[in-house]
């Protein structure tokens, strides 16, 4: 079981570096955006690309999950391991896949990891909607 348990920790760190990546990316580019409260499309296209780049981020590291069930033979194909590994990230837990008995606690980190995932986006988005409401306002 330890041995697993410690897969599973390394998998969530590397999906901690991936997410981390991610948002430094996003927040490097955000930074780069002017600001005006009459533009009301260019802050709505600015949400809609910080939400796509979050959602690729989430799946690029859902697939990491996926390929590692796949790759260690847990699930056996890549269509039902990347749905499971969706199910569990996203905490939907459907029930219709489920791990093998001996690797049932990797899914329960894959949730918790999916929640501070999903948590953390939530966090930068809300930090980039503030933003834009404390912009100046132009004259």
């Amino acid at each position: 079981m330890l041995p697993k348990l410690l897969t599973a920790l390394g998998l969530m760190a590397l999906c901690v570096v991936i997410h981390a990546g991610g948002v430094t990316s996003a927040l490097r580019w955000v930074r780069r955006q002017p600001y005006s409260d009459r533009q009301f499309w260019r802050w709505t296209w600015l949400f809609i690309v910080i939400a796509g780049w979050m959602i690729l981020l989430h799946l690029g590291e859902i697939t990491v999950w996926a390929l590692f069930y796949l790759l260690k033979g847990v699930i056996p194909d890549l269509q039902s391991s990347w749905y499971f590994s969706a199910v569990t990230y996203t905490t939907t837990g459907y029930g219709d896949v489920v791990l093998p008995e001996a690797w049932r606690l990797t899914g329960g980190v894959e949730a918790l990891t999916g929640i501070l995932m999903c948590g953390w986006s939530t966090g930068f988005f809300f930090a980039v909607v503030s933003r834009t409401y404390e912009a100046p306002v132009s004259t």
